[in-house]
């Protein structure tokens, strides 16, 4: 018995090494910053990025093969290592407009860093959880995980009142809907005495189980996947811990976080409630558990999700608080891609995610560089900006492009699967309110545009001068956002990979 555990346990070590390789990062961050933290001010980013590229490497040599490991409690599938790929690139990346980051330098004056990446880590390896958990209590831990690093990081200038009231606000929602989920899955495991989700999906199919009860659990958990993933009517700690956070920590939350929610909360979905008595998955095809109005829900929570965040968006004049509303309405864009229950929408989500990464990413970048050298995250400050800046003018105006998904940008592409996908499915009347929705976002779009481009040059408020590795930073995200916009084959072709298999067992 102590023999196969143990051979169990090597096995499942040896195809947990993503997972390790982080966890020894992220301990190597903390001690390197305690003995070296004072000389080098920056040693805790220079690990976490070595540490970074390890676990990419790892995760590389993972991709195409689908198992278990801990006993059930953790798959390993091109599913997963899809999402791990977005959560080792947005940590990458934030990392990077970290060490540029005025914000942070100002911070690192009076203590040190070390712990700032240190969360930033913790928070991508709870990711990596969520992503490959396939056992309640798992999706729960991990979650938390997320979370209580996300409260940390919301709040970590101590010394603004925006800050610590921004990681105050996120605890308390935070709080709530953790009790919700908590309790929806202790109903779902009162109803099939089970926590891994395979072995609920068998006990489900067996029949017995009160619908209204099963109902009543799966909006209780939705409930706690709508607040990481800021859906309606689940989002309003978002526009102001993305307000009062600082920028480097809002735009990692506004990827990584919402990226781990989508991941779990779709293999939740799928493996828990998907019918496999009448041959689900033929043809990529979901047929789930009948007697719950399944796709009505998550069309209905789509659909307010992307109206409320584009419509409050119009009146923000922060931007900070413009791209958080935004990026609630991108959630609601992302969930259609749950509701046609298909492979071909869960493909087209993970195109969306991949370029949702790079032109959020860009675009809080840009107000990053334009806070630093003017203090301000207002509209107001944008003034003549194409003209002060010609280049962060022109990327920004590509990103912002690509967040309304217009040609030939990435965000189009990805909007274009997403509507596809609807299409396809029949569920035209979203598909329409996705389009009126990108409409109105392009209006408060071009209102930072017209700032830009097309107001009075104001003169007192000087060039913005970027150093060669902010001009770096600006071409990597701005690069991939145009090239995938004309050559998307082999990104498409990727994502269609890694759902091919995925959730069936």
């Amino acid at each position: 018995m102590v023999e196969q555990f143990n051979i169990e346990l090597a096995q499942s070590l040896k195809n947990f090494l993503p997972e390790l390789t982080l966890t020894i990062t992220l301990a190597i961050v903390i001690i390197t910053d305690l003995i070296f933290g004072r000389k080098f001010r920056n040693i805790g980013a220079y690990v976490s990025i070595l540490g970074l590229v390890a676990t990419a490497y790892f995760t590389i040599k993972q991709y195409g093969g689908s198992y278990q490991i801990f006993r059930g409690m953790f798959v390993v599938d091109p599913y997963s290592t899809f999402f791990k790929f977005i959560f080792i690139l947005s940590a990458f990346v934030v990392i990077i407009f970290s060490m540029q980051s005025l914000e942070l330098k100002e911070t690192s004056a009076r203590r040190r860093l070390g712990e700032y990446y240190f969360f930033i880590l913790t928070l991508t390896l709870g990711a990596f959880l969520m992503a490959g958990s396939v056992n309640l209590l798992m999706m729960y831990l991990s979650l938390e995980l997320v979370s209580i690093s996300s409260y940390i990081l919301a709040g970590y200038i101590k010394e603004s009142e925006r800050s610590s009231e921004a990681s105050m606000k996120y605890v308390i929602y935070g709080a709530l809907s953790s009790g919700l989920m908590i309790y929806g899955i202790s109903l779902i495991y009162g109803l099939s005495g089970e926590l891994n989700v395979y072995s609920i999906n068998a006990s489900l199919l067996s029949g017995g189980y009160s619908p209204v009860v099963l109902l009543i659990a799966f909006l209780l958990i939705l409930a706690g996947f709508g607040y990481k993933i800021s859906a309606v009517p689940f989002h309003y700690w978002t526009p102001d811990v993305y307000e009062g956070a600082p920028i480097t920590v809002t735009a990692f939350l506004s990827v990584s976080s919402k990226a781990a929610g989508f991941a779990m909360f779709v293999r939740f979905l799928k493996a828990s409630f998907i019918d496999r008595t009448v041959l689900a998955g033929v043809e990529g095809t979901w047929v789930l558990l009948q007697g719950l109005p399944w796709s009505q829900i998550i069309a209905v929570l789509s659909a307010l999700t992307m109206t409320v965040g584009n419509i409050i968006a119009i009146w923000q004049n922060n931007l900070k608080r413009m791209l958080a509303y935004s990026s609630i309405a991108h959630a609601g864009y992302i969930l259609m891609g749950v509701v046609v229950f298909q492979n071909l929408g869960i493909s087209a989500m993970l195109i969306y995610f991949l370029a949702y990464l790079l032109m959020n990413l860009g675009a809080f970048y840009c107000v990053m560089l334009v806070a630093d050298k003017t203090g301000s995250e207002d509209i107001e400050v944008y003034k003549g900006l194409g003209y002060r800046s010609p280049l962060i003018g022109v990327v920004f105006t590509i990103f912002l492009v690509s967040l309304t998904g217009i040609p030939p940008t990435f965000g189009f592409i990805g909007k274009l699967y997403l509507f596809s996908a609807l299409i396809n499915a029949k569920v035209i009347w979203l598909a329409v309110v996705g389009v009126l929705n990108s409409v109105v976002s392009l209006y408060y779009y071009v209102r930072v545009v017209r700032n830009m481009f097309l107001r009075d040059l104001e003169v007192d408020k000087g060039e913005i001068k970027l150093s060669p590795a902010q001009v770096v930073v600006l071409l990597v995200l701005v690069v991939p956002t145009l090239l995938f916009g004309v050559y998307f084959g082999p990104i498409v072709d990727l994502a269609q990979a890694s759902v091919a298999m995925f959730g069936l067992r």
